[in-house]
């Protein structure tokens, strides 16, 4: 599970650079935390697009 969402935000990453290559104002933005809490260790990751006033993101 953890492969498909690396392979999955590598991809997500490669989208999101390839959109602004034609000179767009469009900022592809990423995150990742790590945290680690009394139940155990985790993780997270996210992605997303923002143009103007409008922002879209993923998160996993």
């Amino acid at each position: 599970m953890r492969i498909l969402r690396v392979v999955l935000l590598v991809s997500a990453g490669a989208v999101l650079a390839g959109c602004g290559a034609d000179g767009e104002p469009i900022q592809p933005t990423m995150s990742a935390n790590i945290g680690v809490g009394s139940s155990g260790t985790y993780g997270g990751v996210g992605v997303g697009l923002r143009k103007g006033g409008l922002g879209v993101f993923l998160g996993l």
